[in-house]
């Protein structure tokens, strides 16, 4: 009787075990940054107030460092059902959606609070809605500050430093233009590769924000920065369209709220990271300079009239300078 008072409790226990997972969601999120990174501690943030708001019945499940792929591939996962979230660059979204080849435009925002005015804007919800046509859900923007070039054999002062200069570019039309008239030769390769291609001298340089510089560790092989701050970039946190679709009402509400809490955290994140990434490269022997950003900003401006013959990106770009 023992032995079968045992087997119908393990049998219960199962039941119960498999109700559970049955009445749980989970929203498997693939990235391609390291897990010291600020961007994906606001994504582990996420799970966190997900799990709380709604009682562990929605959690997240993060494949971290490319295991899924990189960018381009899970977002092609989030199109097709086969992945429910991912952060990318706005940079690499373009290619996805065409509005976002805003983000890519030299010296769009003024300062930091510039870009966290649109972040908390509207017109920040505008974007995010715009890739419902191409079965993406904008979720929030990720504070990825500003990117400058870095380079292995000399510091970039002035345009012509970049001459004859081969630059790791993201794969974004707008990067390899922007590279072009500033005089180097862009090379796009996916961040993954990167620290290869900069050790085996594939490329020159390339050009990212401060704490992906560091925790990529780039800093070993390019030992010049220069903070000539030619872009800012948004990260952008998004949900296939066929994983928003099948989520309730208030799994939509709890996902939501959780994305835009845990982006005024990684805001914190971030600032803290600026400043121990600059520490960290200046102890390891890497030259920091901080050049004139005019002549970057005149040779750039050309890129503006790319949008001029766009009457919905010409209004969203001048929206977005109003905010200054």
């Amino acid at each position: 009787m023992k032995v079968k008072s045992f087997l119908l409790c393990l049998i219960c226990i199962f039941c119960i075990t498999c109700k559970e997972n049955t009445d749980r969601k989970v929203l498997r999120l693939a990235h391609s940054l390291d897990t010291n990174h600020p961007v994906h501690k606001g994504m582990e943030r996420i799970g966190e107030l997900l799990e709380k708001k709604s009682g562990g019945k929605l959690i997240v499940q993060i494949y971290p460092s490319g295991q899924l792929g990189g960018e381009r591939e899970t977002l092609e996962l989030l199109q097709i059902g086969s992945l429910d979230v991912t952060k990318v660059s706005a940079a690499v979204l373009e290619n996805f959606i065409p509005t976002y080849k805003i983000f890519s435009v030299p010296y769009l925002f003024e300062n930091k609070a510039h870009v966290h005015r649109f972040h908390d804007s509207s017109i920040a919800d505008e974007f995010l809605e715009k890739g419902m046509a191409f079965h993406l859900k904008g979720l929030c923007f990720y504070d990825s500050g500003s990117r400058s070039f870095y380079t292995k054999d000399k510091e970039i002062k002035h345009p012509s430093n970049l001459k004859g200069l081969k630059i790791r570019v993201q794969k974004s039309n707008m990067a390899v233009s922007m590279v072009e008239q500033l005089g180097g030769s862009p090379t796009p390769i996916s961040w993954g590769e990167l620290y290869t291609a900069l050790q085996q001298g594939v490329v020159d340089g390339a050009e990212n924000n401060l704490p992906s510089f560091y925790t990529s560790k780039h800093y070993e092989v390019c030992k010049f920065y220069s903070f000539d701050e030619h872009t800012v970039i948004p990260d952008v946190l998004l949900i296939g369209k066929e994983s928003w679709e099948r989520l309730l009402p208030r799994e939509r509400k709890w996902l939501k709220e959780a994305a835009k809490e845990s982006s005024l955290y990684q805001r914190e994140l971030w600032k803290e990271a600026e400043a121990t990434s600059l520490s960290a490269i200046k102890a390891a022997g890497v030259t920091i300079n901080y050049p004139d950003k005019k002549p970057f900003n005149l040779l750039t401006s050309k890129i503006h009239a790319k949008f001029q013959d766009n009457p919905e990106s010409l209004r969203l770009l001048k929206a977005i300078k109003s905010l200054k």
